[in-house]
């Protein structure tokens, strides 16, 4: 018996994990950024790690959105609750590594008589059974495992009590393997709920600022209707005066009609945002009521760092590194399947009758066992199961890269964008103020009576033009801003998965 008990330890202790160890496969990484040459970050002081990533904008309204995203967004709940059974999934296949154990009790009643020529016999059995937790209450069945005679007999109650445990040893890894391919499966899932966290911050953030643009095209559009409002009263003055005919008052309530209309349009979209905002922060578009704000005029640039670091800092980058290792280890569950598969158990129990003296050594029956089963012939399947895991990996690798490549791209693309934005805000700004300069000159030379309103109405439409364009351009820029910080991972690092599945 000691022998026995021996052999599985001996055993454990010289297993092995058949099928390749992981290695991280390379990744294109570049030495630095091509955007960055000549670009420079504005307002490094509003870069500072102040908590959140969203804190750099400075917009307590928008910290109070993205924090109940973070309790109430149903999108993260799906992927908090995928990540939850995964985990469960990790216990799940750990629970193979150890034996189970389970007890069986059993009652019969039995009896027999005879006479004449022939026999009769007739039993009540009642047992109950247990796969691992305990003895069930007694269940009642007729006519089975009942002990008969052919002559007569007294009744008898026999009782059995049995204990038993079976262990597949892991002695090639399989069991071990699999383990790990769910350990790195729970950290898959870790890092898309992060994923899906950041996505779902940045999509609020970028609709935030998109409404807020809103609000400052429709004050932009008010104060418009307020200077067509007074170029009007001018053409009235000036048609009271007989300067001018009635057409000049009829084109300027003209346009200014279509500025207020234009106004009212501007509802439409800031709803559309609004909506939005409600929706991802888990409210029914009628709860959420967000008050009219400015645009923020200033754009605070997170530092994108050094390339290698892109690799920690973003969670999908992480979740497709942990799906190699995955698919890896499903490698060595598929070579382990060529190895015998080694299985030891053990019975021990107690048979006989009265239930008073069931537990003495006479009545005790004990098993020892240990079997080893190997496929001899399956035509080749095994064979392809192990090249289809590895096809799995290779994809998983490739995948892996592409996520690289891709994560490189979409940093680039928010660097040139803020470069390039930059750029073009300040040649609108100066094109704005030079609008105004003209639209003031031509007023003044339509009030002198030396050019036609024409000339005024279209100062006035070059100097919105610009306007809205200028607020377009710092629209972009803010939106550049929260894509870069989603392209940079949001601050977030791989490390916080490390743990994910594990004891």
């Amino acid at each position: 018996m000691r022998g026995f008990l021996a052999l599985p330890v001996t055993l454990m202790l010289t297993a092995c994990m058949v099928g390749p160890d992981y290695h991280r496969p390379d990744a294109p990484v570049p030495s630095a950024y091509k955007e960055l040459k000549g670009w420079t970050i504005a307002q490094p002081q509003d870069t500072a790690d102040r908590g959140p990533w969203w804190s750099i904008y400075h917009d307590p309204e928008l910290d109070r959105l993205e924090r109940e995203l973070d309790v109430s967004n149903q999108t993260i709940k799906q992927f908090e609750a995928q990540y939850r059974n995964a985990i469960a999934l990790v216990q799940e296949a750990r629970a193979n590594l150890f034996p189970v154990a389970s007890v069986a009790a059993d009652v019969t009643h039995s009896s027999g008589f005879g006479g004449g020529g022939g026999s009769r016999g007739s039993s009540n059995s009642f047992s109950g059974s247990t796969a691992t937790t305990g003895i069930t209450s007694p269940t009642t069945s007729a006519g089975t495992g009942a002990i008969s005679s052919s002559g007569g007999g007294a009744p008898r109650t026999q009782y059995s009590v049995q204990g038993s445990i079976d262990w597949d040893l892991d002695v090639w890894g399989r069991i071990r393997r699999q383990v790990e391919s769910q350990v790195a499966f729970a950290q898959v899932n870790a890092a898309d709920l992060a994923n899906a966290r950041l996505s779902a911050q940045v999509t609020l953030a970028t609709d935030y600022f998109d409404l807020r643009a809103e609000d400052s095209l429709a004050e932009l559009l008010r104060q418009t209707v307020a200077a067509f409002q007074r170029s009007l009263q001018i053409t009235q003055n000036q048609h009271a005066a007989g300067t001018v005919s009635s057409a000049d008052v009829v084109t300027a309530q003209a346009q200014l009609e279509g500025a207020r209309a234009q106004l009212i349009g501007v509802g439409v979209q800031r709803a559309i945002f609004e909506h939005a905002i409600a929706v991802l922060t888990g409210h029914p578009p009628a709860d959420l009521t967000i008050p009219p704000a400015p645009l923020a005029s200033a754009v605070p640039v997170a530092p994108p760092g050094l390339p290698s670091t892109l690799l920690e800092r973003r969670p999908d980058i992480a979740a497709a590194e942990r799906q190699m290792q995955q698919e890896n280890e499903l490698i060595g569950v598929q070579v382990a399947a060529f190895y015998p598969d080694i299985t030891l158990s053990a019975l021990l129990g107690f048979v006989g009758s009265p239930l008073s003296q069931l537990f003495t050594v006479p009545n005790r029956v004990w098993s020892l066992g240990a079997a080893a089963n190997e496929t001899l012939f399956e035509g080749g399947a095994r064979s392809a199961a192990v090249a289809a895991a590895r096809a799995t990996y290779d994809q998983s690798v490739a995948n892996y890269r592409q996520v690289v490549l891709t994560a490189f791209q979409q940093v680039e693309d928010e660097i040139a964008s803020l470069r390039i934005l930059a750029q073009q805000a300040r040649a609108e700004a100066i094109a704005v103020a030079a609008a105004q300069h003209a639209l003031e000159v031509t007023l003044n030379e339509y009030r002198a009576g030396t050019i036609v309103y024409t000339s005024v109405i279209t100062q006035q439409t070059t100097l919105l033009a610009d306007q809205q364009t200028l607020l377009a351009v710092q629209q972009n820029r803010l939106v550049a801003s929260v894509a870069l910080v989603g392209a940079l991972g949001g601050g977030w690092n791989a490390a916080q998965i490390a743990g994910a599945g594990r004891p």
